[in-house]
């Protein structure tokens, strides 16, 4: 019996062997070489596709190129036809607004020309009239004076009259008083002499005490039936109680800055209110006056 891994046996299987090996190769050569060539064909096929496409974007970027060239000539030449005609009606504006201005300035010369005239008629007939008015408000005027000048006389000799019937008498102090006013005409006559300061009051019946000129003053008493009251002043800083005073009466009383007594006169007498008037000399003593 043989020996199935002799030498000989061996050799012969190898052979075989070999040959599919080759054979194979051979085969899958032949395969690569025919995947190559349909590779070659098919990036050959792809190249030739994107040189096309390339020349197709080519060709519509300069048809697009060319229409926008073209789309602004036309845009230019509309701007330049659109300034064209603006300087043209800016001409001719401004020739209208010229014609417009002579227009209006012989329209102003002319009616300044007739306002002047008319004017200078109006203000003649103004002067006219004027002086007739004014030769008649004269007139009138110089009617007034006199009729003022004869009120004026008779408010002076009224005024005389009534300083006349004015009179002095005794004061509750038994000094010599000044005039005397007994209501309210007499009373302007003695502000119209100035000789002294006189200072109105009407003065209710009340607790505190009523502030007349530099002197404070309280009623505390009215009788409108007998015509007499009860007062307190204080002046320089002391009070005075004057008790059963008549109407008309000069009530007196010194202060330190007066040579002359201060003097309260009542001229009517109402049921808790008495209306008169205060006279304070004018000439200050030397001493109060430094």
């Amino acid at each position: 019996m043989s020996d199935p891994y002799s030498p000989s046996e061996g050799a012969g299987l190898k052979i075989p062997i070999l040959f599919g090996i080759v054979i194979a190769l051979l085969a899958a050569n032949v395969y690569l070489f025919l995947q190559l060539d349909a590779v070659k064909t098919e990036v050959a096929t792809m190249r030739e596709s994107l040189l096309n496409e390339v020349s197709n974007i080519k060709e519509t970027s300069s048809m697009s190129t060319q229409a926008s060239r073209r789309n602004l000539e036309r845009l230019k030449e509309e701007l330049e036809a659109a300034r064209r005609q603006a300087a043209m009606a800016a001409g001719q504006a401004k020739t209208d607004a010229l014609k417009h201005a002579d227009d209006l300035s012989a329209r102003l010369a002319a009616e300044t020309k007739r306002a002047n005239e008319q004017t200078k008629q109006e203000l003649s007939t103004k002067v006219e009239e004027v002086a007739a008015t004014a030769e008649n408000k004269i007139g009138a005027v110089s009617t007034e004076v006199g009729t003022v000048k004869q009120e004026v006389a008779s408010t002076k000799s009224e005024l005389d009259k009534t300083i006349q019937n004015l009179k002095r008498t005794n004061g509750d102090l038994g000094e010599q008083s000044g005039l005397i006013a007994t209501n309210g005409r007499e009373l302007a006559a003695l502000k119209q002499l100035g000789e002294r300061n006189y200072f109105e009051f009407k003065l209710a019946k009340q607790k505190l005490p009523v502030k007349v000129a530099d002197i404070s003053v309280r009623l505390t008493r009215a009788d409108p039936k007998k015509n007499r009251y009860n007062v307190e002043i204080v002046a320089d800083d002391k009070r005075f109680e004057k008790k059963d005073k008549n109407i008309n009466e000069p009530v007196q009383f010194y202060m330190s800055k007066y040579r002359q007594p201060v003097e309260l006169v009542v001229n009517e007498i109402r049921k808790d209110m008495i209306v008169g008037y205060l006279a304070q000399p004018k000439v200050q003593a030397a001493r109060a006056a430094n």
